[in-house]
């Protein structure tokens, strides 16, 4: 099966326009006025400043049992109530990508209950998982997050949880931006 490559370009043009932009840990990126989503590779912005890509391929640290309990509780990216969104690009440090896939499983969820947690917000929180080490970038997760207005206190609560844990000790470098989609009228270029 091929890769379908997902690039998230930050500039002046796409759909998505920024609230705030915010460096977590480590080096920040360019501050941008707008995200463009493109499920195109070969498509490139003029005049962006960065552009981030990734992958959304297979879960690599759910059970089946986790697996089917998110595929029947996760609600689809692009709901017309979900204009709020967060693109949180994410870099591990090499001391977890020196543990073994079990022992990071063994972080991630039986001690800071990554999956269990963030299960807690579905359906409100729509997220999908992109992963951009093997494709040589900058980071190594992108993660991206819809979810509507009224679900903004429940979504903080959901991101500082989840910086409170074991696994976050292990984040080199994170930058937090958060998104809303522009009207329609105002949409440009996403895919």
């Amino acid at each position: 099966m091929p890769l379908h490559v997902t690039q998230f370009a930050g500039g002046s043009r796409g759909a998505w326009g920024v609230e705030r932009m915010e460096s977590v840990r480590g080096e920040p990126l360019t501050k941008v006025e707008r995200v463009a989503v493109l499920g195109e590779p070969d498509v490139v912005l003029p005049n962006a400043s960065w552009l981030l890509r990734g992958v959304a391929s297979y879960e690599r640290y759910v059970t089946r049992a986790e697996r089917t309990m998110l595929e029947a509780s996760q609600a689809p990216l692009g709901r017309g109530d979900a204009v709020c969104a967060a693109l949180i690009p994410v870099l591990k440090n090499a001391e977890w990508w020196q543990l073994a896939q079990d022992e990071r499983r063994a972080i991630l969820e039986d001690r800071s209950h990554h999956i269990r947690t963030g299960a807690r917000y579905l359906p409100a929180v729509a997220r999908r998982l992109y992963h951009s080490r093997e494709l040589g970038e900058p980071f190594d997760f992108l993660t991206w997050f819809e979810y509507a207005p009224a679900d903004s206190d429940a979504f903080e609560e959901l991101v500082r949880i989840l910086r409170s844990t074991e696994e976050w000790r292990y984040v080199e470098r994170e930058v937090d931006i958060r998104l809303r989609r522009l009207s329609p009228d105002r949409m440009t270029v996403d895919a």
